[in-house]
């Protein structure tokens, strides 16, 4: 039901994760049996879980890691990687820095060019040590490094922005990238975001897209709601671009997966995307917080380096665990942040769900006080869910 705003401008209710919850059925079962796999292109996963294109959260020995847990990580093409041959004393840098001198310093390092020949070592060099070479790129960054991807061996390409859509207005000295000409010609799957709608998602899927991101500005470390004033909460983004999904799916026979990107930092935000019909989850500052993360304890968004509008910032997330603890266990926190494969798998044994697609037809409830009801003692001395 739409909401009056004012004359002449109505509203839909949209809502976040926080306000929903999920609500057993008839069934439980032993959480060991619950099947958390999924398939993105033609690689299958254990895990519905993808690390951030993200620099203080994926680097090389980030995405071999995370492909030998189960998982999947994204290596940023145009970031701190493939800027310079050796990163680790510039990501000393973004660490150390005060929070004033944070934004310029940022602009300075990224105004580094682009080195062809990274991209293709980083890629070989997670090949070469047995992980899964995910990788991103802008719509720009796409139109210039596809081939370099492609030689190198790559086997998923992310074109992301702040938001993805087939009708790019560009002014006419510029050609925008042609997403669906670049999807079939591309020889390997191309992952496109991101978006909130379900016409956009329909549309992607239409261009050839073997995934859609869905999420515009939750991020921990983004600031594009607040620069831009433009989001859907990923509660009903999630639910509207999953039924693109499923439509698509009806019109052509084939499925296109659906991922939740951004906002999630728990176990339980993300069993409750996929219980709004996520295929799998992408995050970035829970294993931001992994021993093993090139951040140093700090996250920051894809588009602090802008030199003309940053929508980005960074935060402290500290460091909690090894990767391996935060994605299978076993958890030494007790407040959703550790061992989220166990997390999904017990949701989905008390919710009665066998693998992922009864996991999305789950009934999920409006539930404002979800997070609050009666957890006084734990809000008062820092504890649990009161952190």
């Amino acid at each position: 039901m739409d909401i009056q705003i004012g004359q002449g401008k109505t509203a839909r209710r949209a809502y976040g994760i926080d306000e929903i919850a999920l609500v057993p059925g008839n069934r439980t079962l032993d959480p060991n049996l619950a099947d958390t796999k999924w398939r993105i292109g033609n690689i299958e996963r254990e895990i519905p879980i993808i690390a951030s294109a993200m620099d203080g959260v994926v680097d090389v020995r980030m995405a071999v890691h995370l492909s030998q847990l189960g998982a999947l990580g994204v290596l940023n093409l145009e970031g701190i990687q493939t800027r310079y041959a050796n990163p680790e004393p510039i990501l000393d840098r973004i660490a150390s820095v005060g929070k004033e001198e944070f934004v310029p310093l940022m602009q300075e390092l990224y105004a580094e060019p682009i080195k062809p020949e990274l991209i293709e070592q980083r890629i070989r060099e997670i090949k070469q040590q047995g992980g899964i070479a995910a990788v991103s790129a802008t719509p720009v960054g796409a139109s210039k490094f596809g081939s370099v991807v492609v030689k190198a061996g790559a086997d998923l390409f992310f074109v992301q922005a702040t938001v993805v859509s087939t009708a790019h207005l560009s002014p006419e000295s510029v050609a925008p990238l042609d997403l669906a000409k670049f999807c079939q010609e591309m020889p390997i799957p191309v992952v496109l975001g991101n978006c909130v709608t379900y016409e956009v998602t329909l549309n992607l899927m239409k261009a050839g897209a073997a995934a859609v991101l869905v999420g515009i500005g939750p991020g921990a470390a983004c600031t594009s709601r607040g620069v831009l004033g433009v989001g859907v909460p990923q509660a009903t983004a999630v639910a509207d671009c999953a039924a693109a999904r499923d439509d698509y799916y009806q019109e052509t026979g084939k499925y296109v997966p659906v991922i939740a990107d951004g906002g999630l930092i728990t176990g339980g935000d993300i069993c409750k995307c996929i219980a709004c019909g996520a295929d799998g989850v992408m995050i970035g500052s829970p294993f931001a917080r992994a021993a093993e993360a090139p951040g140093r304890g700090y996250h920051w968004g894809m588009a602090t380096p802008s030199p003309v509008l940053p929508r980005g910032t960074r935060i402290r997330v500290g460091t909690t665990g090894t990767l391996e603890q935060i994605l299978r266990g076993p958890a030494q926190l007790d407040d959703g942040t550790h061992n989220l494969l166990g997390a999904l798998k017990t949701s989905m044994g008390t919710l009665g769900a066998k693998n992922i697609k009864e996991m999305q037809k789950v009934e999920v409830v409006i539930a404002p006080s979800l997070l609050t009801e009666g957890k006084v003692y734990q809000k008062a001395q820092q504890l649990g869910m009161g952190k």
